[in-house]
């Protein structure tokens, strides 16, 4: 009985894992579906990042560290709702992007 409880457990945390092409979803209107879109006008290409780089600043964002060209309240404001798992996903899909 134990074991088919971890393993439903375990099942079950894998479909509640962050899906990065979703995440991002909420990212295409400023970055483009690709990434390939300065946002606003202001940010740098991110099609194809390093995924380490993009961590780093969506938890700067997050923390309220981070303010590239002014967007730091905007950012903050995007992944407020991300959790770790989430800003992984969602950088692993921007470094996959070409």
């Amino acid at each position: 009985m134990k074991k088919l409880a971890i393993t439903m457990l375990l099942a079950g945390s894998t479909l509640l894992m962050a899906d990065g092409a979703a995440a991002y979803a909420k990212c295409v209107g400023c970055h483009g579906a690709n990434g390939e879109k300065a946002a606003l006008g202001k940010s740098a290409i991110i099609t194809g990042q390093d995924a380490a780089k993009t961590v780093e600043q969506l938890n700067g964002y997050k923390a309220g560290t981070l303010n590239i060209h002014g967007m730091g309240g905007l950012m903050k404001g995007q992944v407020a709702s991300m959790d770790e798992a989430t800003i992984k996903a969602v950088s692993d899909h921007i470094a996959a992007m070409k």
